[in-house]
């Protein structure tokens, strides 16, 4: 019945627009009373987004069973439940994201649902991380990286029309999460005694290595975050 409704409410949603339709209309098409459409639906909205709270849940019930030794990377296979819950469907992925951009309602609706997603992954990453100190920072910055990452890789997918394998875009920016987020930080790394302060500089050394190009060192203060740690390298390596 879920799903009666669901394709119900969608087609009319596409033929007269969203807000033309009403509940009403919906379960005139579906052929059923308004008390079972709001037995599965609190509103219009919800019926746009049927496949979100079983796709929740079955990210909750992953990440409760998680290796916890490579918690970036789990929250990062978690998202890809949300994708492979789009590319299940295509032609309806697509149609919704276009009704999605055409109706600000359904905008403001799905970032609340983009953000229970991300609180998801940050909880299960303060419960790795810790709550204290910046366990509980990393956790919200990892979360969103992962979520933003994953959107920017299966929108591209959506505006192409649903061409192609979206996982080829959402894997190349998760993998650049987990480049940056998926080891430990010089923050977490027990102290060394009498480890020297060294500003972070990068030194470009000619004919190093194997001899099919030059080397980059990179001596970092202890405590540098990795972002400016990456972001040095690349200077460097853009200069060569």
């Amino acid at each position: 019945m879920r799903e009666v409704l669901a394709q119900a409410a969608f087609q009319l949603f596409l033929e007269r627009g969203f807000e033309r339709t009403t509940v009403d209309d919906i379960v005139a098409r579906a052929g059923v009373g308004r008390r079972s459409f709001f037995r599965y639906f609190p509103s219009k909205e919800d019926a746009v987004f049927p496949d979100h709270e079983r796709c929740l849940a079955e990210m909750t019930e992953f990440l409760a069973v998680a290796d916890d030794g490579d918690p970036v990377g789990a929250v990062s296979d978690a998202a890809r439940i949300v994708l492979r819950m789009y590319a299940a469907n295509p032609e309806f992925s697509v149609q919704r994201y276009r009704l999605t951009r055409e109706v600000p309602g359904l905008r403001t609706y799905e970032l609340s649902v983009v953000r229970r997603y991300e609180q998801t992954l940050a909880g299960h990453l303060r419960s790795r991380f810790g709550e204290d100190g910046d366990g509980a920072l990393r956790a919200e910055v990892v979360a969103a990286s992962v979520v933003a990452a994953h959107n920017n890789g299966l929108r591209l997918w959506l505006r192409s029309g649903g061409e192609g394998d979206p996982e080829v875009a959402v894997d190349h920016a998760l993998a650049l999460v987990r480049e940056v987020w998926g080891r430990p930080t010089a923050s977490t790394a027990p102290a060394v005694p009498g480890a020297s302060a060294v500003p972070a500089v990068p030194l470009a050394v000619s004919g190093g290595g194997d001899g099919d190009g030059e080397v980059v060192v990179m001596v970092a203060r202890k405590g540098t975050p990795m972002w400016r740690v990456v972001q040095q390298i690349e200077a460097a390596v853009g200069e060569n």
